[in-house]
């Protein structure tokens, strides 16, 4: 009887082990949709998992939310058409530059990125910033559904908000103030162009103090927002 009992207890002790592990499966999967729909009123102001990051290892952060109507037009043109030149196109996943991507690994060349916006939001908001397969196959279904249930406004306002633009400092707001000096109502072409080409890689590339590759590159941004027109239209609608 009390080898049974024991049996007993052991199967239900795994059981419950069981449970347990598939409940805290589908509330990591459910989480970031439900927080999804959360963030869409605009009087929320999401914070990114980097950004808990920096108060669980009391490190602090400057962030300081900007409305999207605060941010000079040059800064949004120019984070655009760096990041995402089909962000009005597509639905939070950009499929050909996907294809082209895989295409070009299959032929041997070394891999390239192919993140949206949409998907470097969801990546901030809800996942974990080293590389690998999985975090990309859960970066696709979560932008497709944040595309699907913020406009693009909100989108780019929660982008802005939540970017590092260096070691504990996020947003736009914050960077420009670090930066230059000025919010970000007031940054110029060349001011926003620096801060978007910097974006990539923050913790090396310094809007203030940029190399020659970098100010090619800010040229080159500043050019392409000057001239981005109706690739920012859903944007302005």
């Amino acid at each position: 009887m009390a080898k049974k009992r024991k049996k007993s207890k052991q199967r239900s002790s795994g059981y419950s082990l069981r449970r347990i592990v598939m409940r805290a499966i589908l509330v990591i999967v459910l989480l970031p949709l439900v927080l999804t729909v959360a963030y869409k009123p605009s009087f929320v102001h999401p914070v990114s998992t980097l950004m808990i990051r920096d108060l669980v290892f009391a490190h602090g952060y400057a962030r300081s939310w900007v409305p999207f109507d605060e941010i000079a037009p040059a800064l949004v043109q120019s984070v655009l058409m760096s990041e995402d030149g089909r962000f009005c196109a597509h639905h939070g996943v950009d499929w050909d530059a996907v294809n082209t991507v895989i295409d070009g690994a299959l032929d041997g060349e070394r891999p390239r990125g192919a993140s949206t916006i949409a998907m470097q939001t969801v990546k901030n908001l809800f996942l974990w910033s080293s590389r690998s397969y999985l975090r990309k196959g859960l970066e696709v279904p979560l932008a497709l559904f944040a595309d699907a249930v913020w406009s693009k406004r909100r989108l780019m306002e929660i982008y802005l908000n939540i970017a590092e633009w260096g070691p504990g400092i996020y947003g736009i707001e914050a960077a420009s103030y670090y930066y230059y000096g000025i919010s970000a109502s007031r940054l110029s072409r060349r001011q926003a162009a620096y801060l978007a080409v910097a974006l990539p890689n923050p913790n090396v590339r310094s809007p203030v103090k940029p190399s020659r590759g970098l100010t090619r590159l800010a040229r080159l941004a500043e050019r392409r927002a000057h001239q981005s027109g109706a690739y920012i239209k859903c944007l302005y609608e």
